[in-house]
């Protein structure tokens, strides 16, 4: 995914505007630009911004150095997703779910990836499975995962998105990538929240001892479950998606 850098500054009252470079490769305008405006979304930290994201056609054309045409484009693709919602004659804003659409989204990615999971036991080498358990040998450390926690927030980003890969079923891939990318946002955000992090990383080698273990209905169960934990975090403490 390309690089682009972003800042949000704060105009009319308080609302937030963001800023983003302009595209290097001018060949495919529409693409580039649903995928360098996606990129800088999902980097947002929507849940940690107190005021509304306002998305200006104009000034991104501008930043982007296209015309408004494709930025238009790109953001009624993004609009379609679920990234973005129009408001009559106040402009384009970055959606913010709320707790019960946040609740709802995770319990559908719980049955794709305990799906995964239940396919892996079945299909996957154990050279692949392996990998899995490599991710976290850095965190074995003193201090465990809070000791980096940014550095496992991502990690255990990359492990979930990895479950749903190795089931090695494409229609699943597809219908988790959307999902996950909504998602990823709010693991950001709850990660650090209620010891969280410890909780994570016990579950995630629970599940890949299942894996190597070719235990499929255990398997299938713990990665349901821990999915299901976060449900149940956002649904006690996420006020702020209100």
């Amino acid at each position: 995914m390309m690089s682009v850098e972003s800042t949000i500054r704060r105009v009319n009252g308080g609302a937030a505007k963001l800023s983003v470079a302009p595209l290097e490769d001018t060949s495919t305008f529409k693409n580039r630009a649903y995928t360098a405006l996606k990129e800088v979304i999902v980097s947002l930290n929507i849940y940690d911004q107190s005021n509304e994201v306002r998305l200006d056609e104009r000034q991104l054309a501008q930043s982007l150095g296209v015309s408004r045409t494709p930025v238009r484009e790109a953001m009624a693709q993004l609009e379609r997703e679920g990234f973005v919602h129009s408001v009559p004659r106040r402009g384009i804003y970055v959606v913010r779910k709320t707790r019960r659409e946040v609740i709802e989204m995770i319990q559908v990615w719980a049955a794709l990836e305990s799906l995964a999971a239940r396919l892996i036991t079945v299909h996957a080498s154990d050279e692949e499975i392996g990998r899995l358990r490599q991710m976290f040998a850095s965190f074995d450390e003193a201090g465990g995962p809070h000791a980096k926690l940014d550095e496992y927030s991502e990690v255990n980003i990359q492990f979930h998105q990895t479950i749903i890969a190795m089931g090695g079923n494409g229609i699943l891939v597809n219908l988790a990538e959307n999902l996950f990318t909504h998602m990823r946002m709010i693991r950001r955000k709850t990660i650090a929240e209620e010891n969280r992090a410890d909780r994570s990383i016990q579950d995630h080698l629970a599940i890949i001892q299942a894996l190597e273990a070719r235990d499929t209905n255990a398997a299938e169960v713990l990665v349901r479950n821990h999915a299901l934990g976060l449900a149940d975090h956002v649904s006690r403490y996420a006020d702020y998606l209100e």
